[in-house]
């Protein structure tokens, strides 16, 4: 059996010369604790896009057997489960910030909207010409647009965020698997099924 049909449909493969190229050469930070590079993290995440939801990933690093015997192959597992749990994080901070502007563009809009009310029924009442009428209308319309950004977060905004979340919970999740390859084999394509 070859390693291409040894490979599930929900797997993310990479392909690598050293362990270095996994990792952004420009963090300072001790082996286990840097960056995947941004190319790499590009990669596999969007690879998992396009893998089903319902599946869990697994993240296939290919290096030369060399490579392996390295103790900085030992800590590939941990980082990729670190870096994205962190990833994680961060996107759900953001979420909540996101809902934390949303509530206050919510509480000026709802505010707004009420005043807006009440003054285009005064305008009504107390002012018969067309310019009443106007001005009437002008408070209504300024009013449902003050309310604009809070529906747009709390209805739209909020899920590519959610998602791109979720995904880097489903990557923190993902099980981590090392393989040797020869240097010089030719390079095995595996892409998922349609």
């Amino acid at each position: 059996m070859n390693e291409q049909s040894q490979t599930p449909i929900n797997a993310i493969e990479i392909r690598m010369e050293s362990t270095a190229q996994l990792f952004d050469s420009l963090d300072p930070s001790p082996f286990n604790e840097k960056d995947l590079d941004k190319d790499a993290e590009e990669f596999i995440v969007s690879w998992a896009r396009e893998l089903p939801s319902d599946v869990p990933l697994k993240i296939v690093v290919h290096l030369p057997k060399e490579q392996l015997a390295l103790p900085e192959a030992k800590e590939i597992r941990p980082a990729i489960t670190r870096f994205f749990s962190y990833r994680a994080q961060v996107t759900g901070l953001e979420l909540k910030e996101l809902f934390r502007i949303g509530r206050r563009a919510l509480a000026i809009g709802a505010t707004i909207l009420v005043i807006s009310i009440i003054a285009s029924q005064m305008v009504a009442a107390n002012v018969q010409l067309p310019l009443g009428k106007i001005i009437e209308e002008s408070l209504l319309i300024f009013a449902w647009v003050a309310n604009w950004r809070p529906i747009e977060i709390f209805l739209y905004e909020w899920w590519p965020i959610a998602r791109r979340r979720d995904l880097y919970r489903r990557l923190a999740a993902a099980k981590v698997e090392l393989r040797t390859y020869k240097r010089g084999e030719e390079r095995q394509q595996v892409l998922p099924k349609e």
